[in-house]
């Protein structure tokens, strides 16, 4: 009888990591093993989209912290533009703000670079199966934060005050509850940066100067109320 193993087609690889020497160690250790065929490998973001739209590959590596185009851009793109292309992040860092948008973006494996090469292929032919390919540690962190319970409700829409978004509300209802950039970041799952972004908005059309007259003005607003002594 045939080993499935043997039998299996081999993906069509680009590898996209913006240091040369873990590109290049990459490539080298995928061209060791069966099941996959490293058809290119791409610098940036940029360059990435290039090869793709030029070679048509299975499955992209992609790394995430890149000049010119970061990985989560690259993959959005990737996906949007050539659906039949699949994207294996491959990266350093497993923290929610580099593993949710990769996600959102339409990576459907997610690897850290201590992943072995054998653990790389069964990531590449999952993904190509329908499949999610996860490393355990990232598959726990994403048991984790479902377990963790969800934010409080927003308040209505009604309820939001100077033309407030959404998400404004909930960033002013957060700031009031003494929680830090970073930890706001954390529960709503987006990146400091967005949360500035929210922070500045609220603040220009509320005409507030800063976080102690934010607290203020949500207590005052009905937003948030006193816990009870």
């Amino acid at each position: 009888m045939t080993d499935p193993e043997v039998e299996r087609k081999s993906a069509r690889v680009v590898v996209v990591d913006d240091q040369t020497v873990v590109r290049e160690g990459i490539v080298m250790l995928l061209g060791l093993l069966p099941g996959v065929d490293v058809v290119g490998a791409a610098g940036d973001g940029e360059e990435a989209v290039r090869l793709v739209g030029e070679l048509a590959p299975d499955v992209v590596l992609m790394d995430l912290r890149m000049p010119r185009c970061d990985g989560v851009e690259a993959t959005r793109r990737i996906r949007t533009r050539y659906p039949g292309t699949q994207v294996v992040v491959l990266t350093t860092y497993a923290d929610d703000e580099s593993l949710f948008p990769a996600l959102r973006a339409g990576a459907r494996g997610y690897l850290t670079k201590d992943a072995g090469g054998e653990e790389i292929v069964r990531a590449v032919h999952s993904v190509l199966s329908g499949d999610a390919g996860l490393s355990p540690s990232i598959q726990r962190r994403l048991l984790e934060r479902l377990a963790q319970p969800e934010p409080e409700p927003l308040p209505a829409a009604g309820q939001a005050p100077d033309g407030l978004t959404a998400r404004e509300t909930e960033v002013l209802v957060l700031i009031a509850e003494g929680l830090s950039n970073q930890e706001i970041a954390r529960r709503l799952h987006v990146s400091t940066t967005t949360v500035k972004t929210h922070t500045n908005n609220l603040f220009a059309k509320t005409g507030l100067k800063d976080r102690a007259q934010a607290v203020r003005y949500a207590y005052g607003k009905g937003l948030v109320r006193p816990s009870p002594r």
